[in-house]
């Protein structure tokens, strides 16, 4: 698999391992109980299964729990979709996981972001009217980073969030890197569907990347 050379990537580029370390085994090979929960992928709208799913089941001992942990923080998560989007996409940019910012900017795109939406998480738009964004990007690139929030961008987000929100903002980053862990090093191949949705993300964003 060749690392994607996408028009809309960060500085350095995406990372990934080439060619892949681990993948996924044969359907016919993923047990009873993986293929029947597999199926709940139609359920959220999706035509093929992620492909980190079968890769990450070659270790059915840490997948099982992950699934359900993975669970609470999309798609049932207390943040808003859009909002938990918007730190998933910053996250996968931060870790240069082309997989994870694929499959997020097509559930992204589902969730209400916009294209524009999608630009300001790469800093390639000027900021949407909602100032709350700023400060989740602050925050986000702060943990990817492994830094403390800063004190500012902290005193701005919980102007508008909760405790317990603010902890799912954390969790929700660190979860996202540890999974972009997986993703960069075995090199998990996207799936065909993913593709044509970034594929047309990038037609339609073509002049506001030339103008950039």
């Amino acid at each position: 698999m060749t690392i994607p050379t996408d028009p809309l990537q960060p500085t350095d580029g995406w990372l990934q391992a080439d060619p892949p370390r681990i993948l996924p085994p044969p359907p016919a090979e993923r047990g009873v109980a993986f293929r029947t929960v597999s199926r709940a992928s139609r359920w959220f709208g999706r035509k093929q299964l992620p492909n980190v799913f079968p890769v990450f089941h070659v270790n059915p001992r840490l997948f099982w729990p992950w699934l359900w942990f993975a669970s609470r923080l999309m798609p049932f998560g207390r943040l808003d979709a859009p909002t938990r989007e918007k730190l998933i996409l910053r996250t996968a940019w931060n870790c240069r996981s082309h997989y994870e910012w694929m499959q997020h900017v097509e559930i992204g795109l589902r969730t209400g972001l916009t294209d524009a939406d999608i630009l300001y998480v790469a800093g390639r738009q000027a900021p949407p009217p909602d100032p709350r964004d700023a400060s989740l990007r602050d925050a986000c690139d702060d943990i990817c980073r492994h830094h403390p929030v800063a004190d500012a961008t902290w005193a701005a987000l919980a102007a508008h969030y909760d405790a317990a929100a603010l902890i799912e903002i954390t969790v929700l980053v660190g979860h996202y890197l540890m999974v972009a862990a997986l993703l960069v090093n075995a090199g998990v191949q996207v799936e065909t569907d993913a593709e044509a949705v970034l594929a047309a993300f990038h037609a339609r964003v073509a002049p506001a990347l030339a103008r950039h």
